[in-house]
């Protein structure tokens, strides 16, 4: 049977001829809707002893599917008895019957899907994510300056217009987006071998501080840039709010006010949702984007913790549909709370294509590290990403990641560029006069007015030697870094 479903509601519909018990039942589309899935009663015609009398119909019994669906289905095998009356049906009715809604119910071409704990490529195969963060471009962290007081985006771009006054800061951030990352960064990511970026985007770059805020800025224009070089060097994308609207953790990585408002204030939550919306309705075409990681690090260990548990399933459940109210075929990174290290707050999968994300740093590199989380995984046949990683030794890296790996689980290290550092892809050099410069960065709010320590031309060539040093070409490729992950030791 191939016909298409015909809409229609569970009124009797055309009868069926001749007397065979066994004939197969016609499926027709109940006229209600769920928001992601459609109910399909199936309606059977019982003959009643084929004396010539009027047939009765009943649904025999219902299927939960994906609104997409639209092949014909059989009811399950379903005893039935009859008697010499008129217009009445006497049957066993099966219980509901319940299909798992597959994640790609409409597969579209060059998308990545999920199937049970698996990532699927277009071509069928199973996909084992190898990924690099690119941490500080977009969402500038103060240990990547080596800035111990500026921790947070605001308090970094504050030291930078107090070292040079906000003409000049706004010269700097603007060259700092450009030189780092840029397309030699992208095709060296693709070229020692791994097959994604995930990428931290602060909502300021998206938002404006207007009331009402629009979507725009300049976040889109960087964005669209960095997902064309990854298109053409054949890597996938995922986006990550790692700062949104008030703040989602309560830390200096989520540029909010030590608090994370975004579960409290209502017009921060739906500023995040919309924000989403509006990202995922720009790409919702371009496969290049492998999925949408909705919060990075909710809730952190020491803020109100029971009841911002609470709140996080029902945020990713409406975060959720209103992306795929615009574009229903991305996977969504569903990450635990207590800085992505728990998933005990959620719950079995409410949505297709969903994949569960955690974060481990400095952890034991045996299987007890992570049992809770593979515990998860088979309890609900879902896929784990681990989304941030690092930040130790090489030794320590190979370790962990074969740990992974051994087990299905896809990756994305933290962080691709960083200064002066072993622990990265590209290492940035140390400036010469940096030292100072992070004296000043890190200076009290009472002492902000002090006289600096350094002619202010030097404190300019400071600033132009680290934007220098910035692009890849300058930067020290950490080889023993990448042959850690397992990627090409050389080109």
């Amino acid at each position: 049977m191939s016909a298409a479903i015909p809409k229609a509601t569970t009124t009797p519909a055309r009868a069926i001829s001749g007397c065979r018990r066994n004939r197969p039942v016609k499926a027709i589309r109940a006229a209600t809707q769920r928001p992601t899935h459609k109910t399909v009663n199936m309606i059977g015609g019982i003959p009643q002893r084929c004396r010539g009398r009027d047939t009765g119909w009943r649904a025999l019994c219902q299927y939960l599917l994906p609104p997409n669906a639209g092949s014909d289905l059989l009811c399950p095998a379903t005893k039935t008895s009859w008697g010499p009356v008129r217009r009445r049906l006497f049957l066993a009715l099966p219980a509901i019957a319940t299909l798992p809604p597959p994640a790609a119910a409409r597969p579209s071409e060059g998308f990545v899907r999920i199937e049970g704990r698996r990532f699927v490529a277009p071509d069928g195969t199973t996909l084992l994510l190898k990924g690099i963060n690119l941490g500080n471009w977009l969402m500038p962290e103060g240990y990547m300056f080596k800035f111990e007081r500026a921790k947070a985006p605001r308090q970094i771009e504050g030291a930078i217009e107090r070292l040079v006054g906000p003409a000049a800061a706004a010269r700097f951030w603007r060259t700092f987006r450009d030189n780092y990352i840029a397309e030699d960064d992208l095709r060296f990511i693709a070229t020692v071998g791994f097959n994604m970026v995930r990428i931290p985007l602060h909502y300021r770059h998206f938002v404006t501080a207007t009331t009402p805020p629009r979507f725009e800025g300049e976040g889109y224009a960087l964005l669209d840039r960095v997902i064309g070089w990854a298109r053409a060097h054949g890597l996938r994308v995922v986006l990550d709010i790692h700062a949104a609207p008030g703040g989602q953790t309560g830390i200096n990585h989520d540029d909010g006010p030590g608090y994370p408002l975004m579960f409290y204030v209502p017009a921060h939550r739906r500023l995040t949702i919309e924000l989403w919306r509006h990202i995922a309705a720009r790409y919702r075409d371009d496969p290049t984007i492998l999925g949408y990681d909705l919060l990075n690090e909710p809730i952190a260990p020491y803020h109100d913790v029971a009841y911002l548990n609470g709140k996080l399933e029902p945020f990713y459940r409406e975060a959720t549909a209103a992306i795929r109210s615009v574009d229903p075929h991305r996977i969504i990174f569903l990450g635990g709370g207590q800085w992505s290290s728990s998933f005990d707050m959620l719950g079995r999968p409410f949505a297709p294509n969903l994949a569960y994300t955690f974060h481990s740093f400095w952890a034991s590199t045996r299987r007890d590290s992570i049992q809770r989380h593979l515990d998860f995984s088979y309890r609900y046949d879902v896929p784990l990403f681990l989304g941030e990683t690092g930040e130790l030794t090489d030794d320590w890296n190979e370790s962990f990641r074969t740990l992974q790996e051994r087990h299905g689980i896809g990756w994305s290290f933290w962080t691709y560029k960083n200064l002066d550092t072993p622990s990265t892809v590209v290492s940035i050099p140390r400036p010469a006069d940096w030292d100072a410069i992070v004296a000043i960065a890190d200076r009290p709010p009472a002492r902000w007015g002090d006289p600096l320590p350094l002619p202010r031309e030097r404190i300019d060539a400071a600033l132009a030697r680290y934007l220098e040093g910035t692009r890849f070409a300058n930067g020290t490729i950490r080889w023993s870094y990448i042959a850690s992950l397992g990627l090409k030791p050389a080109l």
